[in-house]
């Protein structure tokens, strides 16, 4: 979207934070902003989901609340101090289980040590008495080795369960770290990631990739007359139908709002084209219905703008020109796919790429 959208999208998600403090008396510290912003923006499912049931419950939200709900969802530490903490334990458990064999280690050094001394005293032996003593000492320090590997064994198994766990912990956290909480699409970070690798990729093969732009038509109007759960309902409803229609390594993400984009790996324009028309197809066949009321609210309709990789883009070129396709679209009369632009803007498709 140019400049001019965002500054209009994101001044209500603004203006909507300040309502919302000032309704709940609520002192207007930059994190109650943040907090306030977040959820206009409708980004975190879950924090909404827990602002709307206190809401829903007493009319109002307490500046206590606001805290612990701000140190839940949207403090920017959270998951670094959770990496943090998994990798402290992580390294724990690592350095408990050296600590273990090099504890064993040593006692395997005295038993052979043993094993050695006995060996010598064997050989000096005289007497049955002598020889009794010299293998009794054997055999309890066999025993003692044997209890002790034993316990080694019941330790590692323990650590190796206790590792497992945390690698887990973290592969969760690393999900989460790149994941839509609504949606259940990619996220922004993953984006960024996914299409500088895709941009140097293509740059060493020459293979080209497209990337598809998406917006939902009409939603900020859609959301104010409904209301921000049915609005949720509207992004999942499109997510769904974006995961649907693509396949193999092709990458969907939520751009941001109200906003989708997708990553085409070897994906020239013709089939990206195909790929993008099924989508649009796919949103616009379903409709929708208010779960609170079982109202019918009729079909949602999206654009889509695409770009194809060229040899001397960049990861903000091709974002450019996917965003003056879809922008086109827009313009065009929405509910449509553009890859070209005419320079006259009339409206129509034109031949030739953008």
């Amino acid at each position: 979207m140019t400049d001019r959208d965002d500054f209009k999208r994101t001044i209500v998600y603004g203006e909507n934070a300040v309502g919302h403090i000032r309704k709940n008396e609520l002192p207007a510290y930059p994190r109650n902003y943040e907090l306030w912003y977040t959820y206009a923006a409708g980004f975190n499912h879950a924090l909404n989901k827990s602002i709307n049931e206190i809401i829903r419950s007493r009319g109002k939200i307490t500046a206590v609340e606001i805290d612990h709900l701000y140190d839940q969802f949207v403090a920017p530490t959270r998951i670094g101090e959770r990496i943090d903490d998994v990798g402290g334990r992580l390294s724990r458990e690592i350095a408990g289980v050296a600590g273990m064999l090099e504890s064993q280690m040593a006692s395997t050094a005295v038993y052979t040590t043993s094993l050695g001394e006995a060996q010598e005293a064997l050989a000096g032996a005289r007497d049955g008495d002598s020889i009794d003593s010299i293998v009794s000492g054997l055999i309890d320090a066999t025993r003692e080795t044997e209890a002790a590997n034993r316990q080694l064994e019941n330790q590692l198994a323990e650590s190796r369960r206790q590792i497992t766990e945390l690698q887990e912990s973290l592969e969760a956290i690393r999900y989460e770290s790149l994941v839509d909480d609504l949606t259940t699409l990619a996220n922004r970070k993953h984006f960024d990631q996914s299409l500088e690798r895709m941009n140097d990729e293509a740059s060493h093969s020459g293979q080209p990739f497209s990337l598809l732009f998406t917006d939902i038509d009409h939603f900020k109007n859609f959301n104010d007359t409904y209301g921000h759960q049915t609005g949720d309902q509207v992004l999942r409803l499109v997510a769904l139908a974006v995961k649907q229609n693509i396949k193999g390594q092709d990458i969907a993400f939520r751009y941001g709002g109200e906003e989708f984009a997708v990553i085409l790996p070897r994906t020239p324009m013709d089939q990206a084209v195909i790929v993008a028309e099924h989508i649009r197809e796919a949103v616009y066949s379903k409709e929708l219905v208010k779960r609170s009321t079982g109202e019918n609210l009729g079909r949602i309709t999206i654009s889509i703008g695409i770009a194809e990789w060229r040899p001397s883009d960049t990861p903000a070129s091709m974002i450019e020109r996917a965003d003056t396709c879809l922008y086109a679209a827009k313009k065009g009369g929405r509910n449509q796919v553009r890859w070209t632009v005419e320079a006259t803007a009339d409206g129509k498709r034109g031949t030739k790429v953008a």
